[in-house]
């Protein structure tokens, strides 16, 4: 059940995901370049290193233009939701949060909870962890107590296993961030990994995924193609492009109860001021918060 970029194969060995980088540098970029932030995050600019940090700060001082702000707000809005809905799992009494395809995720390095309270899981591919732990280590971010490691080679391991060799107790709730992954895996291996999240009962998941170029208007195709482009030049292709009506059979199949989906309306009313400002969330994606 791949949760990570390359599906069903492993990465090189010393290259980390290319996309997981740039998804970083816009969730750094919201930091230096949007008033009031919808997503704060102080170690955003720092896990990037110093170089990188300059680099960006003297980008933000050139401005941007309307698709680096359509990428930034879809980052940042999906990262919000997802911690709003963290918050909420924790109020239900959820004490474990799996990231699946952390990237350069920071939410355990400013986790203000415990661990009497929440243990984090990062999932991703041993060469994009070794590489984030490198980043890690130059920035001189300590690694709290709260987080565990899961490296996963999916051409030797299955995430089941190694969840449950870095601590994970699978019969015990958990709320699942899976972003910016979805668009990579087959259909099969996304059922798969879903199936996995519903098999305990009240598991709860927040996922993000491209919609299907059926359901957009012309304009909107033609964003998704230019993306999907820059993604398959980066040897990062999109493998899965989902309609919402059948996504939604498909995980009330497998056995979720409460499915919502957020679609770019609802995400602008919630976050960007009904797209009227500056950030506005674009319509080839959505979000859906499920819970088994």
């Amino acid at each position: 059940m791949p949760v990570s970029k390359k599906e069903g194969q492993a990465m090189e060995q010393g290259h980390p995901s290319q996309t997981a980088h740039r998804v970083a540098k816009h969730r750094a970029m919201h930091q230096l370049l949007d008033t009031p932030r919808v997503f704060d995050d102080p170690v955003a600019l720092r896990i990037l290193g110093p170089r990188q940090r300059d680099a960006l700060r003297r980008e933000a001082c050139r401005g941007d233009g309307p698709l680096a702000r359509g990428l930034r707000a879809g980052m940042v809005a999906r990262s919000r939701i997802a911690e709003d809905a963290l918050r909420d799992a924790i109020g239900r009494g959820i004490r474990q949060y799996v990231v699946l395809g952390a990237g350069l995720d920071t939410f355990a390095y400013r986790n203000p909870y415990p661990a009497s309270a929440l243990q984090v899981f990062e999932v991703d591919h041993p060469s994009t962890q070794a590489w984030k732990r490198r980043l890690l280590r130059d920035a001189q971010i300590p690694l709290p107590a709260t987080l565990r490691f899961v490296p996963v080679d999916f051409e030797t391991q299955t995430l089941a296993e190694r969840l449950r060799e870095g601590g994970y107790r699978s019969d015990e709730p958990a709320f699942f961030s899976w972003l910016g992954v979805t668009m990579y895996l087959r259909r099969e291996s996304l059922l798969s990994t879903l199936g996995f999240i519903a098999s305990t009962p009240g598991n709860s998941v927040v996922l993000d995924h491209v919609l299907a170029p059926s359901v957009l208007g012309p304009l909107d195709r033609l964003s998704l193609k230019l993306i999907a482009w820059r993604c398959a030049r980066l040897g990062e292709p999109w493998l899965s492009c989902l309609e919402p009506h059948a996504l939604q059979r498909d995980l009330e199949s497998l056995g979720f109860r409460s499915v919502e989906q957020l679609q770019a309306e609802d995400i602008n009313a919630l976050l960007f001021d009904g797209g009227r400002g500056k950030l506005k969330f674009r319509r080839i994606a959505q979000l859906v918060k499920a819970q088994a």
